[in-house]
């Protein structure tokens, strides 16, 4: 396939897809840099030092221009990192040749304090994203835990990050009650507070797993953020990442100035393909209520506010259509086209499926179509003079996402 993106847009996407391999100079790195929470783990017959099978590696890393890049480890992959000469910095190498210098992100100073009850602040629900601060105080997903009449889960079929686990459990946070924790709360607040003095924070994004009823997760997220808004202030930009809410109580985050913006995550383009992709969605909120409340919100906090995160390569799956790439990326451009008009700006996410492993001859396709439809939708964005707002996503924090890369490239 032709080279369409920018040299660091295309290593960007290059080690998204193909990762890194393990190295010394990765596995020192771990000690002082941002944690990575899956380790590496080591394939058979490769080298492991640890004895153990996998090892703890960073997270995150930059390139000199300041391109953000999440590692993931693949013992095949052609890239790795390596001491710089006399120890100093980091070199990424390509097929053993040194391509650009490289620096792993710190650790945040705040993962080592503790809130005021003396709870971890790296266990209050708050993940470093760059320059972004991500709040997550209920994780736990209620369409994970409803089911069809089939048996089969209401969760988004490609999403694992709201599986109810053992993070629940230090947050105090319950699947079927809608309130929160007094305390999660004031360890929240301690917990940005800190990060805000000791970390040079831009973004503070509320998320969280979804209630199946929209009003009961407006007055969950409407807590969250009065609480955030009494700690940030405006010293960076607070946005409401909660599922689709009602109009109304949009209303209210407005009027009390308790957010700068929002991201209602759409994921998908169509009315099939969400009701495919999104089961859970479609059936406790629907399409035309989930496009009513970006629309309400993109009106109510213009453009450049409002955003809503896609999915970049699941329409491809036989199961939700399978759709042609060129048939997948007209889809995509048309929905862009439409959510632009009326002030939301979608971002597409890569998409990795959980059978990467086990089925790697159907990965190329998703790799075309991730970064062929970057490059269109990157002429769409400037046929229609749209940038993405660095005060919601800049390139020190967009880490799964290309747009920030080429509206600076371009």
């Amino acid at each position: 396939m032709q080279r369409l993106l920018p040299e660091t847009a295309f290593i960007k996407s290059d080690i998204m897809f193909d990762g890194l391999r393990y190295t010394k100079a990765l596995g020192d790195a771990a000690a002082t840099s941002a944690p990575n929470f899956y380790p590496y783990r080591f394939a058979q017959g490769e080298p492991d030092p640890t004895g153990t099978g996998k090892a703890a590696i960073p997270y995150l890393f930059t390139l000199e221009d300041g391109t953000l890049i999440r590692i993931k480890g693949n013992f095949k992959s052609p890239w790795h990192i390596e001491a710089g000469e006399g120890g100093r910095g980091h070199v990424l190498c390509r097929d053993g040749v040194p391509m650009r210098t490289i620096d792993f992100v710190k650790k945040p100073r705040w993962l080592e304090m503790q809130t005021s009850d003396g709870m971890s602040m790296a266990k209050t629900g708050a993940e470093a994203l760059g320059d972004m601060l991500v709040i997550n105080v209920a994780p736990g997903c209620q369409y994970f835990t409803n089911k069809d009449e089939s048996g089969n889960s209401m969760r988004c079929t490609f999403c694992g990050y709201g599986r109810p686990d053992e993070r629940m459990v230090a947050l105090g946070q319950k699947i079927d009650r809608t309130a929160l924790e007094p305390l999660t709360l004031t360890r929240m607040q301690e917990t940005i507070a800190a990060a805000l003095d000791t970390e040079k924070v831009r973004h503070v994004y509320l998320v969280g797993g979804s209630l199946t009823n929209w009003q009961d997760e407006a007055d969950r997220f409407l807590e969250m953020a009065r609480a955030a808004r009494k700690v940030v202030g405006h010293r960076a930009h607070l946005s409401l990442g909660s599922g689709a809410i009602p109009t109304p109580m949009l209303e209210v985050f407005k009027k009390e100035d308790l957010v700068d913006g929002a991201c209602f995550n759409l994921e998908v383009w169509g009315k099939q393909l969400f009701s495919t992709v999104c089961p859970g969605k479609q059936r406790y909120i629907g399409w035309e209520k989930w496009l009513e409340s970006l629309y309400a919100a993109g009106k109510l906090f213009g453009r450049g506010n409002v955003y809503t995160a896609m999915v970049c390569g699941v329409e491809l799956e036989p199961e939700h259509g399978g759709m042609s790439i060129d048939a997948a990326i007209a889809n995509a451009l048309s929905g862009a086209r439409e959510l632009i008009r009326h002030d939301v700006i979608p971002l597409w996410s890569m998409y990795w499926p959980i059978w990467g492993m086990t089925h790697p001859e159907r990965l190329p396709a998703l790799r075309e179509y991730y970064e062929r439809f970057n490059f269109e939708y990157g002429k769409l964005r400037q046929e229609l003079g749209v940038k993405i707002s660095d005060q919601f996503q800049c390139r020190g924090c967009a880490y799964m996402q290309l747009e920030v890369d080429l509206d600076r490239t371009w």
